[in-house]
Formats: C-alpha cells, structure tokens, sequence
C-alpha cells in the first residue's frame, strides 16, 4: 500500500503542470547542452526515487542569468518542476566536488600546496583547450600515443590496479566497464577509452593486462597505460590528477577526462558523484 501511495505522488509530480505550482524537487545534473539563446539546458538527471527515473530531460529557465558560466560537462545541483511536456529550474549550482572521504581531500589539499609552492609543472588543461599528445606504452607493451586517435572521441580516466576502495578506483574502471557495453557498435570506429594508472613503478604491463581480464575489456578500443615515472607524471598533471604514495598505497585525486575527435578538451569531470549513465549520456551528446 505504501508503494502505491509513494507510486501515484511520483506520477501526479510527473503529470502536473509547473504553472498550477507542482512542488519542486531537487536533483543532481550533467550537463550535456547550454542553449542560452532559448534559455535552455540538455541534463542527465539522476534518479530522484518515487518521483524521477535517470533520465535527460530538456530544462527551460525563467532567468537567463541560471545558465551563466554553464557548459558541457558540469555537474550541477538543481530544483526542477516537471510536468508530462516540460521541465523547468528554479535554481542551478555548479556542484563542487568537496569530499569529505580522506583520500581525495588529502590529494586536493597536497595540490594546493603543490600550487602555493610552484610544484605543480604543467598547467591544468580548460576546456576548449588543445590537449598536447602524449606517448605511454599500454598492456600489451605496444606504444600509444594520443595523436594516433584523431578523428576519434578519447575518454581518459586514472586508476591503479591496488587500489582497494570501492568508490574510487573501481567505480571508475566499472564506469568504463558500463560504457563499453552501452557504445559497443561505436568502440573503436568513434570511441576509444585510455585508463592511465599512476602507479607506474607496480603497475607494469603485465598487471595491467591482469586488471584488465576483471572488466572483460576489449583490448584493442580500451587500452590500459603506463610508463615511465615522468612521463606518466605530465599526463595526470595535465588533468590535475594528483597522487602521493602513504603507506604503500596512494592518496589520490579522481578524474575522467573527454577529448573530441580534434583533439581538443570537452570535460574533465571530478570526483565519483556522477553515475556510468550520465557519463555514458554526456559521450553520446559529444559524439553526436
């Protein structure tokens, strides 16, 4: 009974209009289009339970001002009224990754200082930006280079093989793992994906290899990298991916990066709050 009741609040928020004062809701975002001049947006919602299912729904603003500093690839918090033809935001907030879980607030704050001290080497890339090419060698040993994927979208996301929290390292890998499934046709023709691991000292070829039968990746189209210390070094810099060894294990940061077929920096997402779906929709929208 409590199923139903839950079930009919859910459908009658869906159906109502946002005119007749549907109580608003609040979700999580990716944004996959900015569309000022119609005042609109193009985000994969997160599931809201009883009310919402994951789903990409096309968001009208009110107030153009919502959509200022907006672009592809954020993640933002925002209140919606949606009803059975439109959807609307009464309020949009980049989402700032701030953990509170140790490991990534310990490598935000190692970053800063890393900045304060002017450690940090390269730059970290914008979006729109030029991604310079980079040359690791993959699980197989064989030699990659990003300028060999031009004319391809490239996902890059950094892991490393012992990582044994849950909602790091694997969430990630499984992320691509899930991504692999849902662009099956297009792996390989329009996409590729690179997993970088910072570890280079242990995660040589043949564990990457190892890791790699866990996701049941296709080795051709999902390619595992490593190599030498510095040179794996300016890539993670170039994504502001940061990583210091404690205790034999790493305090890291958490990034997935996607670069067009020119080569050029769409998004770099930070952090573990978005889903595989969203990821999966924000590659599909670039692609397309």
């Amino acid at each position: 009974m409590k199923t139903q009741k839950r079930a009919l609040v859910g459908l009658w928020l869906l159906l109502s209009s946002p005119s007749l004062g549907v109580p608003a809701f609040s979700t999580l975002g990716l944004v996959l289009r900015v569309d000022v001049f119609h005042r609109q947006l193009l985000v994969s919602c997160q599931e809201v339970p009883g009310i919402l299912p994951a789903k990409i729904l096309q968001v009208s603003v009110q107030n153009p001002q919502l959509l200022n500093g907006l672009r592809r690839g954020n993640l933002i918090d925002l209140t919606l009224s949606v009803s059975d033809k439109s959807a609307y935001a009464s309020n949009i907030q980049i989402h700032e990754y701030n953990s509170a879980e140790r490991e990534p607030a310990n490598a935000r704050r190692l970053r800063a200082l890393d900045n304060a001290l002017g450690r940090s080497g390269l730059e970290l890339l914008r979006p729109g930006e030029s991604v310079p090419n980079f040359a690791l060698i993959d699980q197989n040993s064989r030699l990659v280079s990003l300028q060999q994927f031009r004319g391809k979208m490239v996902v890059v996301n950094f892991v490393y093989t012992r990582c044994a929290l849950p909602n790091y390292c694997y969430r990630l890998s499984n992320n691509f793992g899930v991504l692999q499934k849902r662009e099956q046709a297009r792996l390989g023709h329009d996409l590729v994906l690179l997993t970088v691991t910072f570890d280079p000292v242990h995660d040589r070829p043949e564990n990457l290899l190892n890791y790699a039968k866990t996701w049941n990746a296709d080795l051709n189209n999902w390619r595992f990298l490593t190599g030498a210390e510095a040179d794996v070094e300016r890539v993670c810099a170039m994504f502001g991916v940061n990583a210091f060894s404690s205790e034999g294990l790493f305090v890291h940061s958490l990034h997935t990066a996607l670069i067009d077929r020119d080569g050029k920096l769409v998004a770099n997402l930070e952090g573990n709050q978005f889903t595989a779906q969203q990821l999966g929709d924000l590659v599909e929208a670039s692609l397309n």
